[in-house]
């Protein structure tokens, strides 16, 4: 093998290669470091690429033939090489198909494409240009409605690498449910994750204020009259969520939940904020986020990323982000049983929720749990 040209590639190959044998089972099917680092390789300069003006998206899954299921396989199998991935790229770009990439002890191939993949299964995915993400199909098959677990973003020159260290701290089972690898999601998570891909992928930006059923408490923070308030409220996914059998995940597979989903996060593209109760009815959106009589300004919150190198901070809310972060972040310290998620336009997401024992809201940046 040639030394990649793109230096991220080396430094997170090793890494990874020890991530997947940690939590793959049998460790059957994990690339080795060099592996890593050329399918990476490849696929950064391929992310760079234009075919007939378009910029390639593509995912890359290792795994031999035998465990892809039912899968295309090519009579000759195919150089892992950026002119390569970035030909074949618009007949795998739709959702759920996988280039299917294994190396038999020798150089990395080509040798088809599936759509089903093993638990563990090293996945690499070319996102936009320069923007790459590896990922892994999850042990339970319903966590999180079918998102894979990130383990590693690479944009340009920069690598995050997700560590589970940040489960350490008082953590929101939602954001738990993201960095835990090994831990299986309940339908709240699940739910809570779809509707957070939603805010995201509308680009407009937006925030999400989860409150407890059956309690009026959160009008008190915000400003009243309200535009938009829902009456009787919105309960597609509430009746969604009782019917779904205890201990099966909740997704697409069940007829009206996608669009339950982006009926909610599209409200969040509205200005203000829409609220929902813990049950998943809607309450209210276009809120504006006020302060409590009696109530103080939040001086001080704490911020951690659950990424490799990164310590949890101190800051004012107002070095986090712009209104809508500060807003958040209001809430939460007087809502002190709410969840707060906010979408900013650029792509990052936070999710606020008050830590008990510091006495504090906690801000935890989770965009690169979310590509």
């Amino acid at each position: 093998m040639t030394r990649s040209t793109y230096p991220p590639a080396a430094e997170v190959a090793s890494v990874v290669e020890a991530h997947f044998r940690r939590h793959s089972r049998g460790g059957a099917h994990v690339p080795d470091a060099r592996a890593v680092e050329q399918i990476v390789d490849a696929a950064f300069w391929a992310s760079l690429r234009r075919d007939e003006g378009r910029a390639p998206r593509i995912s890359l899954a290792y795994l031999p033939p035998a465990a892809a299921g039912r899968a295309l396989l090519l009579e000759r199998p195919l150089s892992v090489d950026p002119a390569t991935l970035t030909r074949i790229a618009p007949a795998a770009e739709r959702r759920g198909i996988h280039v299917g990439v294994w190396s038999d002890g020798g150089e990395p191939h080509v040798w088809g494409a599936t759509r089903t993949l093993p638990p563990y299964c090293f996945v690499l995915e070319v996102v936009n240009a320069g923007l790459l993400v590896i990922k892994h199909r999850r042990a339970h098959p319903g966590d999180g409605a079918g998102k894979f677990g990130n383990v590693a973003v690479l944009q340009g020159d920069q690598v995050k690498v997700v560590t589970e260290g940040a489960l350490s701290l008082p953590c929101p089972q939602f954001v738990t449910s993201l960095v835990a690898f090994d831990a299986p999601a309940g339908h709240g998570e699940s739910v809570l994750l779809q509707l957070a891909l939603s805010m995201r992928a509308h680009g407009h930006g937006g925030s999400l204020l989860v409150v407890p059923h059956g309690s009026d408490e959160w009008r008190q923070s915000i400003l009243w009259p309200v535009m938009y308030v829902v009456s009787p409220p919105f309960t597609a996914l509430t009746d969604l969520m009782a019917s779904a059998p205890t201990g099966h995940g909740i997704g697409p597979e069940i007829p009206g939940f996608r669009a339950a989903i982006e009926a909610i996060g599209g409200l969040t593209a509205v200005d203000g904020a829409t609220v929902v109760s813990d049950r998943w009815d809607v309450l209210a959106f276009g809120a504006k986020i006020g302060r409590r009589a009696g109530s103080v300004p939040v001086e001080r919150l704490i911020v951690t990323e659950p990424i490799v190198g990164r310590v949890p901070v101190a800051v004012h809310p107002a070095e986090l982000g712009g209104t809508r972060h500060l807003s958040a972040a209001q809430f939460v310290h007087e809502q002190r049983d709410a969840l707060a998620l906010v979408a900013s336009q650029d792509g990052e997401f936070t999710v606020f929720s008050w830590n008990e024992p510091e006495e504090v809201v906690h801000a935890y940046r989770v965009e690169a749990l979310l590509m």
